[in-house]
């Protein structure tokens, strides 16, 4: 019976656009009356958020879809709902390897999360909420950016998963690129950006709940605007938020696109008051060949001249990149053609991916596809490469004076760790904090005494609390 499911307990995988949408349909919840616990075994139903991204992502979504069914055939919970890109994906392999679930809900099709987890509502012949997006590309041709340009998720409304002081705000759904290497596009669909007074909406609710700093996130944040009209674009976003959101201490941009970002988006940046001296920018390659394979739509002298401009025009900016390893077809020589690049240039924030072959993708299909084990010795390789780096630079901080946003305790009595405007949650390294008085939200001014690998440790020299927001 739908008065049955009184409890709820959500998992969520995968990058912050997903985080987006577990604390959106978490609010859904709420506000219809379920009380949301963090312990599974203690919940009538458990949703799992998948992402579907890559094979490993796909191997640990699957991994906890398997643990919530133990836990329903146990007794512990009455049932099981799949969310997410998986979802979105792989519907049918869902179903084969994991009979028990009770509903699916893809991507677009989250506003759903209630009837699934009450086992209510019109689910469709399969009894599988996965309809909307689909249906709405069956009446329009082509399936155009422009033509899905009113479709957007309205993320407001959202339990948060982060803590009260930081949140993401997307500004954009899907993505035009069409990398090679991408599933993004079949997953999402395309390019899909907010109207400007939606991200302020959003923005501005954000800000109300607590939050001194709003991460910008969208698969393609560079292009904002671009699929609606808007022709001030992401500089014009930038400008408005850093005028508009007086209460917000840090405004950071995530996920920007080489080939897209323009001078007048750099000195957007640069002219700010409040966005973070930070881009998030990924590269993937710089080798011209392998820049071609993977249709990135920019080549080296191209990217050198933008990080130049961007180090140049924006002095202490930290930049933050990702790069993959093992595409089909790369040599030795592209290879270490990228990791000269690496300790040339000397980036801040660095990750790498092993290539995944994954399906539907044109280099998916590819002849020449490198072995594991090559993957993964490149991948090493790379990061070794920039663990040098970034233990130098860590190092070459000692004695200097920081602004610290902190975020948590530690087990240490004293000690907490918080994050520079160089270090974005959840994917960067941590600046362990200690001193008189300190709490999560606090901005304080510390030294940084010494350093832990990637990671830098601080005194506090003096400190503030930001503005607390009164429930």
């Amino acid at each position: 019976m739908a008065d049955e499911i009184q409890s709820i307990a959500l998992v969520s995988l995968g990058c912050p656009k997903n985080l987006v949408d577990s604390e959106r349909m978490l609010g859904l919840l709420a506000s219809d009356g379920l009380v949301v616990t963090s312990d599974a075994e203690e919940a009538d139903a458990i949703v799992i958020n998948t992402c579907g991204f890559l094979e490993a992502s796909k191997v640990e979504s699957m991994g906890e879809i398997h643990r919530a069914i133990r836990l329903k055939e146990k007794g512990k919970c009455r049932r099981v709902v799949v969310a997410g890109c998986l979802v979105q994906r792989h519907k049918t392999r869902l179903l084969a390897e994991a009979p028990g679930i009770d509903r699916l809900v893809g991507v677009f099709d989250r506003d759903h999360i209630v009837e699934a987890v009450r086992g209510t509502g019109n689910a469709g012949r399969d009894g599988h909420f996965l309809g909307k997006y689909h249906e709405l590309s069956r009446r329009m041709e082509g399936n155009t950016a422009s033509k899905l340009a009113g479709y957007t998720e309205d993320d407001r409304g959202r339990l948060r998963l982060t803590p009260r002081h930081y949140a993401f705000l997307r500004v954009s759904e899907g993505c035009n690129q069409g990398c090679a290497f991408c599933t993004i596009p079949s997953i999402r669909g395309p390019m899909r950006s907010k109207p400007i007074e939606h991200v302020l909406a959003e923005a501005r609710e954000l800000a109300a709940d607590g939050a001194v700093e709003l991460n910008l996130i969208g698969q393609d944040t560079t292009s904002y605007g671009t699929d609606i009209g808007y022709e001030p674009g992401l500089s014009g976003l930038i400008k408005t938020l850093d005028k508009e959101m007086k209460d917000v201490h840090w405004l950071r941009l995530m996920y920007a696109y080489p080939s897209c970002f323009t001078d007048e988006m750099i000195r957007a940046l640069a002219q700010s008051d409040r966005m973070a001296r930070y881009i998030d920018m990924p590269l993937q390659h710089v080798n011209d060949e392998m820049l071609t394979t993977m249709k990135r739509r920019v080549t080296r002298k191209q990217i050198e001249t933008l990080l130049g401009k961007l180090r140049e025009w924006v002095p202490g900016i930290t930049i933050r990149t990702t790069f993959i390893a093992g595409s089909p077809g790369e040599t030795d020589g592209q290879h270490r053609e990228l990791v000269e690049f690496v300790r040339e240039f000397g980036f801040d924030m660095m990750g790498v991916f092993a290539f995944s072959a994954e399906p539907g993708t044109a280099m998916g299909r590819m002849e020449g596809q490198i072995p594991e084990a090559v993957k993964k010795a490149r991948v090493e390789e790379l990061m070794l490469a920039q663990q040098e780096i970034a233990f130098a630079k860590a190092r070459g901080r000692i004695g200097q004076k920081v602004e610290v946003l902190v975020d948590r305790t530690l087990r240490k009595k004293g000690q907490w760790t918080g994050r520079t405007s160089g270090q974005a949650p959840q994917i960067d390294s941590v600046t362990i904090v200690s001193g008189p008085e300190l709490h999560a939200g606090k901005m304080v001014t510390a030294k940084v005494s010494g350093s832990r690998g990637y990671d830098l440790v601080a005194e506090v020299q003096a400190g503030r609390s930001l503005r607390v927001v009164e429930l």
